[in-house]
């Protein structure tokens, strides 16, 4: 009888263990991170190797893990109350019950999944091995258990394989914003991030320089006026006309500008503009910058005129630009190095109406919706409904707009300051 005693006791440690092995396992392989697993891969590790291919079929891993812990944490019960019952009586039913409850909760559950969630990768790469030896012994109980349960969910219109489906994109980016809630990434690292993963959502005419704003050349005035324009200008690209503004017949490069003077001798008669320009490169103002930055790689140029539908010219859009939508612009001294946007003492900050509002929410760490606006300005027209008159104020999305200075029709600057939700409402 004790030896029959010691051996069930024995045998109770040995589904303990195994139990644990499954808890952990479960929990390393559904935690572990599958880019790092992907990298001990691309290192050649073969149960990394293993790993990964685990974690791709996730719903027969889960249910062959469950299917081995509830086998042996049940046979554990049963030997351990049958077991109590020779010794004790019908009374072991109680004491058994709650010593497996402990026993089961602390070494089976609790201590095997947090050391598995302490160094997930690390427990996974270990255990994936033995788990695909687990996952072959049940996989008949495994499927026939999860055709029950489709059938199952069938029968209260659920469907196993209706979840959602969340992009790359979406996924980095949850990544990087609970990097930067716990303190693992600056803002400007998040910032710069999430601007690569926003260049398919974001099309050139957000971030285009508006015709407004452009330098011209009239093609037809006299070359060394040209020049001198050419050399006022502090760009090197510069989209010049003829006849009328709209009739943009090339692109002038200083550079090429200077080689033609040059092979001229210094004589501006002899210098034909119009052969020295480059065609200009026309887009659409719905190109996405991902599609605009990839055509500017393979062609190999660094400027582009945008067009609306109609084909009329509405601005430019260098690779500097699109460059800069990323690492954002270089900062200054002072906290904002967002040009247009000047902090004042009193907390609120003077803003050009002209600044778009992605950079706003950069410099400011804000998130003002940018859907149905791409300027600040923009934002107030939209939400009012109407063009504010100077000093005129209005509050949404937790700012407070006042309009500080406007010409004509157009809100050219914007005073801004945080307010508190209670005032909003």
């Amino acid at each position: 009888m004790e030896w029959d005693l010691i051996i069930t006791i024995g045998a109770i440690a040995v589904l303990l263990v195994l139990s644990a092995f499954f808890s952990g396992s479960e929990t390393a392989l559904t935690a572990a991170s599958r880019a790092r697993i992907h990298q001990l891969e691309k290192q050649g590790n073969r149960n990394a190797i293993i790993a990964a291919r685990l974690m791709q079929t996730r719903e027969r891993l889960i249910g062959s893990l469950l299917v081995g812990n509830n086998l042996v944490n049940i046979l554990a019960s049963a030997l351990a109350t049958s077991a109590l019952i020779r010794v004790m009586g019908e009374a072991a039913v109680v004491y058994a019950t709650i010593i497996m409850t402990a026993l089961v909760l602390i070494f089976a559950e609790v201590l095997p999944k947090t050391l598995a969630i302490l160094r997930p990768e690390g427990f996974a790469v270990a255990v994936a091995p033995a788990v695909g030896v687990v996952i072959t012994i049940f996989a008949p109980v495994t499927s026939t258990v999860n055709q029950i349960v489709r059938l199952i969910l069938r029968l209260f219109g659920l469907r196993a394989d209706a979840g959602q489906v969340y992009s790359a994109r979406e996924e980095i980016r949850g990544a990087v914003d609970l990097q930067h809630a716990e303190g693992g990434l600056h803002k400007a690292e998040r910032d710069r991030l999430g601007a690569l993963l926003d260049l398919a959502e974001i099309d050139v005419s957000d971030v285009m320089v508006h015709r407004t704003r452009i330098r011209f050349l009239n093609g037809d005035d006299p070359p060394d006026k040209i020049v001198e324009e050419v050399l006022a200008s502090p760009y090197t690209r510069l989209p010049m006309w003829r006849g009328q503004s709209d009739n943009i017949v090339g692109v002038l490069h200083a550079k090429d500008l200077l080689r033609a003077v040059q092979a001229a001798k210094g004589d501006m008669s002899k210098l034909d503009i119009g052969s020295i320009a480059v065609e200009p490169w026309f887009i659409p103002d719905t190109t996405s910058l991902q599609d605009q930055l990839n055509a500017f790689l393979k062609r190999k140029m660094h400027f582009a005129l945008v067009v609306d539908e109609y084909g009329e010219v509405m601005g430019l859009v260098t690779l500097e630009d699109i460059l800069e939508e990323i690492v954002g612009e270089i900062e200054d001294e002072y906290d904002v190095g967002v040009e247009g946007v000047t902090p004042q003492a009193d907390g609120s900050v003077l803003v050009d109406g002209s600044v778009t509002i992605r950079d706003l929410n950069r410099a400011l760490d804000w998130s003002l919706p940018d859907d149905e606006a791409t300027t600040a300005a923009g934002l107030v027209i939209h939400e009012a409904q109407m063009i504010p008159d100077t000093n005129q104020a209005f509050t949404f999305h937790g700012v407070r707009f006042e309009v500080a200075e406007r010409e004509r029709n157009r809100v050219t600057r914007l005073r801004l300051s945080k307010v508190p939700d209670a005032e909003e409402a």
